[in-house]
């Protein structure tokens, strides 16, 4: 309970610690229960006590210049002290539960039928088409366009998203919740943030679902707008998983415009007919190298992406779009080896201006009522 003495009121003492932001959560370390206490004595000096998730927490330091900073603003403030405590379990239960909307048991609220997030599951038939380089930027043009992003690497043994995306640091664990980093204002969740190293993960089809599982159930997302899958390449078991997980998922597809790749993709984009999910559209990446005088090699061939939307449309019996075509541009490959995506870092380059368009016609979408309640009751007669 917040107590204060002149010359600093309760409402005023709480109204500047409910500006200080938990970095992974998300939200005011008020609303999560987070202080312990805040007093301020004549004098003006104000103390106080913080209590963090988990003891290792990697923002206590973020959370103790938050405080300092917004605290110490307060007009009569004349110096903060901030002790860090941890929250025992009662409290993380609590805090659990909460932010859980007063459900305990795991569930994946994407697949519920009230769920306004849009779920992505990007594909590719074969890898090497850039398909985590297009997640990203997605994710990151999404994010700058105001919207609420998770990604969530299910390429379980070519996990990539984390250097992407520039993640270095592990994610939180409260008890069973899982708290993902945040990196360009987009919570991400990969295997490679638990495995040491540069270690191969050498699981079989059950663990791969278990782990898909954990990372849809386990890791508190909170209120997203989007959430992007980045699904290995072909038609196995993660594809299968993601449709029995979130069958209300919709597919991206990405190909190359050479012949061979553009093949391959449309049987991944083509087991949507059997596990009854919606294709939103093709993104062709790598479709030409615009040269120094303005004109352009088309490097892998053409057509490949246009031909795979007309394939698709057949086999579905509804149009699926040609989204995009994404040039070949080393700014791209630099961003994804240096963590800052290209729409970000160089957001007026061919590859950048490509990907945002893309990404403004996935934002502009509405949610539709597929699955969804209507509130409608029957009358009687």
């Amino acid at each position: 309970m917040v107590q204060t003495q002149s010359p600093v009121s309760d409402e005023t003492l709480h109204t500047a610690l409910s500006n200080v932001i938990d970095p992974e959560i998300r939200r005011p370390i008020t609303d999560l229960g987070m202080v312990e206490s805040a007093t301020v004595d004549a004098d003006g000096h104000a103390r106080v006590t913080i209590l963090l998730t988990v003891a290792g927490c990697p923002m206590k330091d973020t959370l103790t210049k938050d405080t300092e900073r917004h605290v110490g603003a307060i007009e009569g403030v004349t110096g903060v002290t901030v002790t860090l405590g941890v929250m025992n379990e009662e409290q993380r239960a609590g805090l659990r539960e909460h932010l859980r909307g007063g459900q305990a048991e795991r569930e994946i609220p994407f697949a519920k039928a009230g769920s306004l997030t849009r779920v992505y599951a990007v594909a590719s038939g074969k890898g090497g088409v850039g398909k985590s380089s297009v997640t990203a930027n997605l994710a990151a043009s999404l994010a700058a366009e105001g919207l609420k992003v998770g990604v969530v690497d299910a390429d379980i043994y070519g996990f990539s998203i984390p250097r992407m995306l520039g993640v270095e640091q592990r994610p939180t664990q409260v008890d069973d919740m899982i708290l993902p980093p945040i990196s360009h204002e987009v919570k991400v969740i990969s295997i490679g943030m638990f495995v040491p190293g540069n270690q191969p993960v050498v699981w079989r089809g059950p663990m791969l679902h278990r782990a898909l599982q954990q990372f849809l159930a386990d890791v508190f997302w909170g209120d997203l707008d989007v959430l992007l899958l980045d699904l290995p390449p072909g038609t196995g078991d993660i594809a299968i998983s993601v449709a029995q997980l979130i069958p209300n998922a919709e597919i991206l597809v990405v190909t190359t415009p050479q012949q061979a790749a553009a093949e391959v993709a449309e049987r991944a984009g083509a087991i949507a007919v059997q596990t009854h999910q919606r294709i939103v559209g093709v993104i062709e990446n790598m479709s030409w190298l615009e040269l120094p005088d303005g004109t352009r090699q088309e490097i892998f061939g053409s057509g490949g992406g246009q031909d795979v939307a007309d394939s698709l449309s057949r086999t579905v019996g509804a149009p699926v779009a040609l989204l995009g075509q994404v040039p070949l541009d080393t700014r791209l490959r630099e961003g994804a080896d240096h963590g800052t995506p290209v729409v970000l870092g160089a957001p007026d380059s061919p590859a950048a201006v490509a990907l945002r368009g893309v990404a403004r016609g996935l934002a502009s979408r509405s949610r539709g009522l597929a699955g969804r309640s209507l509130g409608l009751t029957p009358s009687g007669r």
